[in-house]
C-alpha cells in the first residue's frame, strides 16, 4: 500500500483525533513568545524552548514541542508578515486537504525535525515551515502574494527562491546540510514525491516525443527565394518573384529588388 492509502486508513480511524485550526495555534503562540521575549531582555525565555537533545535527555522534555513556538524574527513588522504569511498557507492548506491530513503533514515534518536535531546536536522550526511553502506552492503555484502587503509575486517563484536556499545550505554544510533538509521538507517528498516522479517521467517522455515528431516532420519545399533579401513564398504567399535576363546563372528575384540590384556576372 502506497502512503496515499495508508493515509486514508488513518484518517477513517484517527480522524476524529486531528487538532482544528492547527496553524491558528501555533502562530499565536509564536506571537505570545515574540511579544514575551521583547521584555526578557537576557533572551531566557528562548533558551528555554530550543530544541536541544541534550537537555531533553536530561529531562526538559517540553522542547520537544516548544521549539515550535520560537517566531523566526522579534521584528514587529517582519513579525506581523510572517505570522499572516504562515497562518494563510496553513489555514489555506487545512482547507484543501482536512484537518486530519493538514496535521499528520505538520506532524511528519515535526518528527523529522526533531530526529534530525538528535543526529546533529540541535534543531530548528524555520525549515518545517518552508515546508509549508513547497507544499502550498505545488498546490497553488500562480497564487500571488503580496509581500509586505504590497509587491505581488507568484508563490511558485518563492518556492524556487527557498529551494535554492536550501541548496545552498547542503553545499555549505554537506553531511549536517543534508541531514537538517532532508528530515524537514521529509513531508513533502511522502505527500507529493510519487506525483513528482510521475510528472518527470511525463515532460521527459513529452520532451522525446516532440523531438521525435520534428525530426519526422517532412520538410517545407521552398520554390522560390529572393537573392538579396532571401524572403520566400512562405513568408508572403502574395509576394511574386522574377528571374533577371540579365545576371548570369539563374537568380530569382522578390520584385522589391528585381530592378534594384547589382547583376550578377560570371567570371570565366
Amino acid at each position: 500500500m502506497d502512503f496515499v492509502g495508508w493515509l486514508y486508513r488513518l484518517e477513517r480511524k484517527f480522524g476524529k483525533y486531528c487538532i482544528k485550526n492547527l496553524m491558528l495555534y501555533i502562530t499565536a503562540l509564536n506571537g505570545v513568545v515574540a511579544i514575551l521575549s521583547y521584555v526578557d531582555a537576557k533572551g531566557t525565555l528562548i533558551s528555554k524552548l530550543t530544541l536541544v537533545p541534550s537537555l531533553i535527555m536530561e529531562g526538559e522534555v517540553w522542547r520537544l514541542v516548544t521549539f515550535l513556538f520560537i517566531p523566526m524574527t522579534t521584528s514587529p513588522i517582519w513579525l506581523l508578515f510572517t505570522l499572516y504569511f504562515y497562518y494563510m498557507i496553513g489555514s489555506t492548506l487545512e482547507q484543501e486537504w482536512g484537518s486530519f491530513r493538514f496535521n499528520v503533514y505538520y506532524l511528519i515534518g515535526v518528527l523529522g525535525t526533531i530526529a534530525a536535531a538528535f543526529v546533529i546536536g540541535y534543531g530548528e522550526s524555520s525549515l518545517l515551515n518552508l515546508s509549508l511553502i513547497f507544499a502550498f506552492a505545488y498546490l497553488f503555484p500562480n497564487f500571488r502574494m503580496l509581500i509586505f502587503f504590497f509587491f505581488p509575486v507568484k508563490i511558485k517563484y518563492m518556492a524556487i527562491v527557498y529551494a535554492l536556499f536550501l541548496v545552498l545550505r547542503i553545499l555549505l554544510s554537506p553531511i549536517t546540510g543534508l541531514i537538517t533538509v532532508v528530515s524537514s521538507v521529509l513531508n513533502f517528498i511522502l505527500f507529493f514525491g510519487k506525483d513528482l516522479i510521475k510528472g518527470l517521467k511525463f515532460g521527459r517522455r513529452a520532451y522525446f516525443n516532440h523531438r521525435d515528431f520534428e525530426a519526422k516532420k517532412p520538410k517545407l519545399i521552398v520554390l522560390h527565394r529572393c537573392t538579396i533579401c532571401g524572403r520566400t513564398e512562405m513568408d508572403d504567399k502574395n509576394l511574386d518573384f522574377r528571374y533577371c535576363a540579365e545576371c548570369d546563372g539563374d537568380h530569382e528575384y522578390c520584385m522589391d529588388h528585381l530592378y534594384d540590384h547589382e547583376h550578377v556576372r560570371e567570371i570565366n
